[in-house]
């Protein structure tokens, strides 16, 4: 036989960027599953502390995540604008700390508005029509919680440094230790261990306010001594102004956040039209949601690694590796959907016990929850293209366009969709499941062919 019939069947270049990409996402996923582990825990002791308490966490929490969404997307500018410039020039000290200060200084600018928002809370929740005492527990859980917001979001500018650099197992073990740092505290606060005041609902929004600050402080520290990362400063001249920087940051920022905030959204009102079609039909789409926005995480940790080796290769301008570094991630990324797709085909009332026990009492639940999977099914794959796409896009600093596909595809073709099938249709629940797939489908596709475009035409990055 000859030698040639041992040859691999993928070039070599991609091979070296699939492990680079992989290497690069792998801790990614796990950090944003961290972070979720930190939700998951709170919900958990509140559950403890009794269904008021829990309700009222969720309303605020619910608020809170609103605004941090927003806030999310502008500090996402700073992945983008650090790997392009560690690609063009790697020892460019100077020009990442512009980046990295300028980016806090956004996070601060966007802070001040935010808490004179969450600090009237009570207000909002009462325009929003919630009952008095539920508006007035929730309030007091938020106005605590708030604390936490500009730390966490300057968590997310040094999260988005470290994984410039391709460090981003840094962030993962700040993350696993704010998971126990956030479990002990919120316990300790909430119910009086530990020689703790015993705070209630109070104590666990404090407690969650602890956790952003100590991984905030403890990736600082990080930044601060590690020698890969300290020749940097990124705390020198903090405070000198860099006006062409922050204006940066806000028009790089500003459409990724507007992006983010469109999609969760979509997902809000897509849950308050369940709870207008019935108890039963928003319980079977909550078991949905859950499942798909667990695996959800691994086409967004390959969308944050898409971004930084786009940018790394755009740094660079080297049209040839900013392709395969796309490439690679959205089908890493669509890969994995298509196989949790199949699970969900192949399992689906397995899955849905996980959630709830299988008997006539739940029985109708159950049947709408497989219903939805069945479109779940195509809405992960779809879902996941959509993601990395918007991160590939985002690595060339293009978030202006994948912003109006957003608003396009999640709002007039989702949820335009959803509501015709859902009541004219008689669709009911699983025509809302209809509208949002054929929404991210059509948002993938746009997304996909506005990379191809650009690969083909061998566009540098914008702003």
């Amino acid at each position: 036989m000859g030698r040639g019939m041992f040859a691999p069947a993928i070039p070599p270049a991609w091979r070296v960027e699939a492990a680079a990409t992989a290497r690069l996402a792998s801790p990614m996923i796990l950090t944003n599953l961290s972070q979720a582990a930190i939700h998951t825990t709170d919900v958990v002791l509140l559950g403890w502390l009794g269904a008021g308490a829990l309700a009222a966490g969720a309303l605020g929490s619910n608020l809170n995540i609103a605004f941090l969404i927003f806030g999310m997307g502008l500090v996402t500018a700073a992945s983008p604008l650090i790997a392009q410039r560690i690609g063009a020039r790697r020892h460019d000290v100077r020009d990442v700390r512009r980046t990295v200060r300028q980016t806090m200084w956004a996070a601060i600018a966007l802070t001040v508005p935010i808490w004179i928002a969450l600090w009237h809370a009570e207000a909002i929740f009462r325009a929003l029509g919630q009952q008095p005492d539920l508006a007035r527990d929730a309030a007091l859980f938020t106005r605590y919680l708030m604390w936490g917001f500009l730390p966490a979001l300057c968590y997310l500018v040094l999260r988005a440094f470290v994984a410039a650099l391709e460090r981003p197992v840094w962030a993962l073990l700040i993350g696993v230790i704010g998971v126990i740092v956030n479990a002990v505290v919120n316990y300790g606060l909430i119910f009086g261990a530990y020689g703790l005041p015993a705070m209630g609902l109070a104590g666990a929004g404090l407690g969650s306010a602890i956790t952003q600050t100590a991984m905030f402080l403890g990736l600082a520290t990080v930044v601060s001594v590690h020698p890969r990362f300290r020749r940097y400063h990124l705390f020198g001249h903090f405070w000198r102004a860099d006006w062409a920087r922050f204006a940066q940051v806000w028009r790089i920022g500003a459409p990724i956040a507007m992006t983010l905030g469109l999609e969760v959204t979509v997902f809000s009102a897509a849950a308050f039209i369940m709870g207008v079609i019935g108890p039963d039909s928003l319980a079977a789409h909550a078991i949905a949601i859950q499942l798909a926005s667990l695996t959800f995480m691994v086409p967004l940790g390959l969308s944050q690694a898409a971004t930084v080796r786009v940018g790394l290769a755009a740094g660079r301008r080297d049209p040839a590796a900013i392709g395969r570094a796309g490439w690679t991630a959205l089908v890493i990324g669509t890969g994995f959907m298509a196989v949790a797709a199949l699970v969900m085909v192949a399992i689906p009332d397995r899955l849905v016990a996980l959630f709830i026990e299988p008997g006539p009492a739940n029985a109708h639940v159950a049947a709408l929850a497989v219903s939805f999977l069945g479109v779940a099914a195509i809405f992960q794959i779809v879902d996941g293209a959509q993601a990395v796409g918007a991160g590939m896009l985002r690595g060339l600093s293009d978030t202006k366009v994948p912003m109006l596909y957003a608003a396009l595809g999640y709002w007039a073709i989702g949820l335009g969709v959803g509501l015709g099938l859902a009541f004219p249709a008689g669709l009911e629940g699983l025509g809302v499941w209809i509208g949002l797939a054929a929404g991210l489908a059509v948002v993938s596709v746009l997304m996909v062919g506005r990379w191809l475009r650009r690969v083909r035409l061998g566009l540098v990055p914008e702003g």
